[in-house]
């Protein structure tokens, strides 16, 4: 088990972040291994990071059981299957700098689009006139943003921007979106365990340390269920588009600083 004073005063913020976004926040928790790589190498972070998700997955899969569309699932995990495949395939090839850059960059644009297709609602509805608010992605686009967030997950551990680009848009309540992203995410983060096998990075020190993590872990995702059913309905959507452009912002930075280094 690690003993570094400084990895716990990082990683405690990083799993409570990570349990908000289980929660139903979803996207923040991408900052997390960014933080504990900030104390251990990132091929360390990840590695703990990936048993405490599991185990995040079971209390928001529990959590929001009974919402969720079964149509983007059967879509989109095929594709995600695809894509995590490839990412351990190419992993000695592709820079996960380059990939957090790309998904950043992405998330950002599609966010900002987002946010201003809102505003031009709002505008259209006060001024007593029709505007649409952008139809569900057409299903080749859903298996492309499944492979990408099956890639993306296996490679930088971000997945959620390519999942929200194809999701976000269909505009589902807030429990429905909230409980497919659990069971996609669930299902991605069991389909990745035998890459990190087969690369030995489950040791005694990893699974200990995330041991040590997980009642936080647990407790912080219940508290993001609470939180996020206390949200509005009709601002949780543009709550996540902050969000997205957040998160997008920090994968550009981290990706940037790592490509120039």
């Amino acid at each position: 088990m690690l003993t570094d004073p400084f990895f716990y005063a990082v990683a405690i913020p990083a799993v409570i972040l990570l349990g908000l976004a289980k929660g139903g926040f979803a996207g923040i928790g991408v900052v997390a291994v960014p933080m504990m790589a900030l104390a251990v190498s990132p091929v360390l972070a990840a590695s703990i990071v990936l048993p405490i998700l599991i185990v995040q997955d079971v209390v928001s899969v529990w959590a929001f059981r009974r919402t969720w569309d079964k149509g983007l699932l059967k879509l989109m995990l095929p594709a995600a299957a695809v894509g995590i495949f490839l990412g351990w395939a190419l992993a000695a090839f592709v820079s996960p700098a380059a990939v957090e850059l790309a998904v950043g960059l992405i998330s950002i644009v599609f966010a900002l689009q987002r946010l201003w297709a809102e505003w031009a609602v709002q505008v259209a509805t006060q001024a007593g006139t029709q505007s649409s608010k952008g139809g569900a992605g057409r299903p080749w686009l859903g298996v492309l943003c499944g492979v990408a967030a099956g890639f993306t997950s296996q490679i930088a551990h971000a997945g959620g921007p390519p999942f929200q680009i194809y999701v976000l848009p269909r505009r589902l309540p807030r429990d429905t979106f909230i409980g497919t992203s659990a069971i996609f995410f669930a299902v991605v983060n069991w389909m990745k365990v035998p890459a990190y096998i087969t690369l030995g990075q489950f040791t005694p020190k990893v699974l200990a340390t995330a041991g040590v993590l997980l009642p936080l872990a647990v407790a912080s995702t219940w508290a993001g269920v609470w939180l996020v059913r206390r949200v509005p309905a009709e601002g949780f959507y543009r709550v996540i588009y902050v969000l997205l452009v957040a998160v997008g912002g920090k994968l550009v930075f981290d990706g940037a600083i790592d490509l120039l280094s």
